[in-house]
């Protein structure tokens, strides 16, 4: 049986401009888009179909996508915002990881995370988790009930934590292999494992040589971090003196590949764009924790301008909302700070985050053959964005384009 969408359609084919349809028939069966036509007719083939009429105020957009974000740490939101980087990771973030050797209690944040984020729209998500295994593996049986698409990822640190939430090279590798074993037996195409060194500073050489190894054997995304935080930097440059940047150290550790996507880049140098760059690694532009945390602005500009693909995350607990429509905002505020102290610099615009937040995201995880915008042969990965709903800030107090809907929706949204 397959199932037509009829009414209008927002998306994006590239980073500077949204492509409107006001009226347009999608026809899907067994999850896939079998026919798109712009005037809204549907052809003989999808007669047989269920119709499904969006209402005055609806549209389609692609599902959003969050590609940096932290599972475990999702209790912790709003905590700690006055405090930098290294100092909240050690008097919040590693207390809080340490309960999820308790599968009961990884369980229910679990459960509330991944309905919390397909609530905001969040249809595919890159999870951290935590050290442990077993409740990883909890994390990705939720997401796989629920039906979100999660790349997940069990952390590995050997160094630099506290006496009691710390791995040894041998078992972090041999519990990374296992949980890569354990995603493979769920048989499930929406779900995949992530190799997860939580960023240099928490991992010697070897562990991140150990990592880049399973990688490669298993063909797996990678997600860390990298120049967040001015004083992170300086602490990495000392842990690997003889690495002549930060992401020097990820690539002599074979971390550097097209499926590998780097938290926050604030401070990457030009020798690094061209090195990220030629490696096709992408960048998770995270402006909301970048501020909170007051770790600097990322300019996704130069990054573009050097070839670098950037997706969109919400970077909970770092960030204070799990919601990508509030990273859209942050990423358009993100980037106004930058001009006014940067006369040259071209403000982002709501055209381009919204194509962050979708295709771009796709693109940053090179899932774009599949979803981030609606064309034939990829994936339903959809919303029906209402802008009818009571107390929104949309209002309908007068008629408006479908282009203003959708700029309200990415100025007032929330879920």
């Amino acid at each position: 049986m397959s199932c037509t969408f009829i009414g209008p359609v927002v998306h994006s084919f590239k980073n500077d401009a949204i492509t409107i349809i006001e009226e347009a028939a999608i026809t899907v069966s067994n999850g896939k888009i079998t026919s798109i036509n712009i005037n809204g007719k549907t052809e003989d083939k999808s007669k047989n179909s269920t119709i499904i009429r969006l209402k005055t105020g609806q549209f389609l957009c692609p599902g959003l996508i969050d590609i940096h974000i932290h599972a475990s740490q999702f209790p912790n939101i709003g905590l700690g915002m006055d405090k930098p980087l290294l100092e909240w990771l050690q008097t919040y973030t590693i207390p809080l990881e340490k309960k999820y050797s308790d599968i009961s209690f990884a369980e229910k944040i679990y459960n509330y995370i991944v309905n919390t984020t397909l609530k905001c729209g969040t249809t595919t998500a890159c999870y951290y988790a935590t050290i442990y295994r077993q409740s990883t593996e909890k994390l990705a049986q939720i997401a796989s009930n629920l039906g979100q698409r999660a790349l997940i990822g069990k952390v590995n640190m050997n160094q630099n934590s506290v006496s009691d939430y710390v791995e040894t090279t041998e078992n972090s590798l041999r519990e990374t292999e296992e949980f890569i074993q354990s995603v493979k037996k769920l048989n499930d195409p929406l779900i995949e494992a992530v190799i997860t060194p939580r960023f240099a500073v928490s991992c010697d050489m070897d562990l991140l040589k150990g990592l880049g190894a399973l990688a490669s054997k298993h063909q797996l995304y990678i997600q860390t971090h990298v120049s967040e935080n001015k004083e992170e930097v300086d602490f990495v440059s000392k842990l690997f003196p003889e690495c002549k940047n930060y992401s020097e150290i990820y690539d002599k550790a074979n971390l550097l590949t097209t499926k590998t996507i780097l938290g926050h880049g604030v401070y990457l140098t030009n020798e690094e764009h061209t090195l990220l760059s030629e490696k096709g690694v992408a960048i998770a532009h995270c402006p909301n924790s970048n501020t909170v945390l007051q770790s600097g602005e990322c300019d996704v500009r130069t990054l573009w301008k050097n070839g670098i693909n950037v997706g969109l995350g919400t970077d909970v607990a770092g960030g204070c909302n799990p919601c990508i429509i509030d990273a859209m905002r942050s990423a358009l505020a993100n980037s106004l700070h930058i001009s006014f102290h940067n006369q040259t610099h071209i403000p982002l615009n709501f055209h381009e985050v919204f194509y962050m937040a979708t295709l771009g995201g796709a693109r940053a995880l090179r899932k774009d053959h599949l979803i981030g915008n609606f064309v034939e042969g990829k994936e339903f990965d959809a919303l029906i964005v209402d802008m009818n709903i009571g107390s929104s800030l949309s209002g309908s107090l007068q008629e408006h384009t479908l282009l203003e809907l959708v700029q309200k929706f990415i100025y007032c949204g929330d879920d």
